[in-house]
């Protein structure tokens, strides 16, 4: 239902869309409030609601920031909760606009021809995409790991863990789409540059890869060697 009320209307706005012009028709479907208890007048949804709607808003590269709007609505500004619940709407988003710049790259490289032949045919391309497709598909478990961990209510180590995967996963799914597409996807005309330019900013945003690998590590260290394999399938049981 989430999505099927957010995906045309995100769609339709995409990353030209502004808090000014378009919010009114965001708040008209209630979204800011995804995560307010119904008791308090809010939508009453949990944290794979929330990855709906952040993954659906970075598919689409949404320009309004919707998800610091809901995480606003159940965090204070400036807390660390605020700030583990915003890296992972971050990591969510970086799923959704990995995705939709490996269909466009797919898409492209079908239609292009070269030396009489779809680019999509040649080895070397298939065996990029490839592993932009891994990357995506790493980036999305890992979202959906720490959501589920977030409604369980210990989610610190997932939410690390997602953020350093997906911040990851930045690097390589950006330059094979570059690579790919060629001069063409960085022309204003063309929709790719606006998905690569935000993983970009969302990659540094609320933790950035140094930042996420000195947490975990900490935390391993701290539990010491003998707790690491323990701790790690506690998680996943």
């Amino acid at each position: 239902m989430l999505a099927e009320m957010a995906d045309p209307l995100f769609a339709e706005l995409g990353p030209d869309a502004t808090e000014e012009s378009d919010g009114a028709r965001i708040d008209e479907l209630g979204l800011p409030l995804l995560l307010v208890p119904e008791s308090e007048g809010g939508f009453g949804g949990d944290w794979l609601d929330a990855l709906t709607v952040f993954r659906l808003a970075g598919f689409h590269a949404l320009g309004p920031d919707l998800p610091a709007q809901i995480v606003g609505r159940v965090a204070e500004a400036g807390s660390p909760r605020q700030f583990a619940l915003m890296a992972f709407a971050r990591t969510v988003q970086i799923a959704g606009a990995l995705d939709a710049a490996l269909a466009l790259s797919v898409g492209y490289v079908n239609e292009r021809r070269q030396f009489g032949r779809p680019l999509g045919k040649f080895q070397a391309v298939q065996q990029a995409l490839a592993g932009f497709a891994g990357e995506a598909a790493a980036a999305n478990c890992a979202a959906v790991g720490a959501a589920q961990a977030l409604d369980r209510d210990n989610a610190a180590f997932e939410i690390a863990a997602a953020k350093l995967r997906a911040n990851r996963a930045v690097e390589i799914g950006t330059t094979v789409a570059h690579q790919v597409h060629g001069a063409i996807g960085f022309t204003q005309e063309y929709g790719l540059h606006s998905l690569t330019r935000r993983l970009w900013q969302w990659r540094s945003e609320f933790g950035n890869d140094a930042y996420w690998s000195r947490e975990l590590g900490s935390k391993v260290v701290a539990a010491g060697a003998e707790a690491f394999w323990p701790d790690l399938t506690a998680r996943t049981g």
